[in-house]
């Protein structure tokens, strides 16, 4: 199963991307994880909110690999336990579709993608930095193949 993680910002401390780094290594069995991002809007006087979504809208709906079902990352998505999030990923690994999901920028995410997303989720109702939410979806993943395949890592 490919995840793409597309996320709104390039750069990030270097503990963000050990800690995405560690927990895409420790997916085998054809599960795979990659981070992709794109550039923030340029932010000045003259730019509303709209428009810097929307333009960061594109370069992420511009990121999805062909055919992908798209799920959103959205403090008023859904929210799941770990067990509903693997039974959620099960029937698509057997499509073996790619999953691409998106991260937004400073000032969320574009209606656009959330029209193309085909799940909304949330971690949780709270506003993380993108760079911790990086990790956590990533960590989120592993949790879901460590379930799918009786992996010790969820004692849950």
């Amino acid at each position: 199963m490919r995840f793409d993680l597309i996320t709104v910002g390039e750069r990030q401390p270097k503990w963000v991307d050990s800690g995405f780094d560690e927990y895409a290594r420790r997916l085998t069995g054809g599960w795979r994880l990659k981070l992709v991002t794109v550039a923030a809007a340029r932010r000045n006087k003259g730019r509303s909110e709209a428009k810097l979504r929307a333009e960061e809208g594109k370069r992420l709906l511009a990121a999805i690999p062909r055919d992908a079902r798209v799920i959103a990352l959205d403090a008023d998505g859904q929210s799941c336990s770990n067990e509903a999030l693997a039974d959620k990923f099960r029937p698509w690994m057997i499509d073996s579709r790619p999953v691409a999901l998106f991260i937004g920028g400073a000032d969320g995410l574009a209606p656009a993608c959330m029209e193309r997303a085909d799940f909304r989720w949330s971690l949780s109702p709270l506003i993380f930095p993108h760079g911790l939410v990086r990790i956590m979806v990533a960590e989120q993943i592993y949790r879901s193949w460590s379930i799918i395949n009786g992996h010790p890592y969820h004692r849950g």
